[in-house]
């Protein structure tokens, strides 16, 4: 899992590196569009991996469950959602200010709630339009970025069971292919 997470780090890097080679010899950068998809395919095919080839195919098999408390019972994975966070904080440690976090309407962890009027109306949009990011810029203590917010959907039944179960899940219809939130991409703009 730590080499995976290794991964995404490097990708990250990597991605914001391109964008960046064009600015510093005065050729045109990789629009922040581009490097958000490029991003948002490696984040999203590593969650969706990790989500139906370890939570997934260990449930089925009854091996080691995934699990909110997987800190304090070290006998648990991580959930899918606290997976895509652990590597956005160790991708921070390299440095790079590239941001990305889960967000929902019906969010069982408050901290993933939307945190403006805007971030609602683009979920909203991504609800209604799975097929297409809301993007736009936002600035965040006093920097910058191109925000990128792209559909999550409900990609196993392991991510409808644990939504729909949960005692704080403000919704428990999910089905599979809901859209069950956004995934949000920030880039520095400078």
């Amino acid at each position: 899992m730590m080499r995976r997470l290794a991964l995404v780090a490097t990708c990250l890097i990597l991605a914001v590196g391109l964008a960046r080679i064009g600015q510093a010899a005065d050729l045109p950068g990789i629009p922040p569009e581009t490097v958000a998809d490029y991003l948002h395919a490696v984040i999203e095919s590593n969650r969706t991996f990790y989500t139906i080839h370890v939570v997934e195919r260990m449930q089925k098999q009854g091996g080691t469950p995934a699990s909110e408390t997987w800190r304090r019972d070290k006998t648990t994975l991580p959930l899918p959602a606290q997976f895509l966070q652990e590597a956005n904080e160790l991708a921070t440690l390299t440095g790079t200010k590239v941001r990305y976090r889960l967000m929902s309407l019906w969010p069982i962890n408050p901290r993933n709630a939307p945190a403006s009027d805007s971030e609602r109306h683009n979920l909203d949009a991504v609800r209604e339009h799975p097929e297409r990011a809301a993007t736009g810029t936002v600035t965040v203590e006093g920097r910058s970025y191109f925000q990128a917010i792209y559909a999550d959907r409900a990609v196993t039944q392991a991510c409808i069971g644990c939504h729909n179960a949960h005692p704080q899940s403000p919704k428990n219809d999910f089905k599979i292919d809901d859209v069950m939130g956004g995934l949000v991409i920030e880039i520095p703009l400078k």
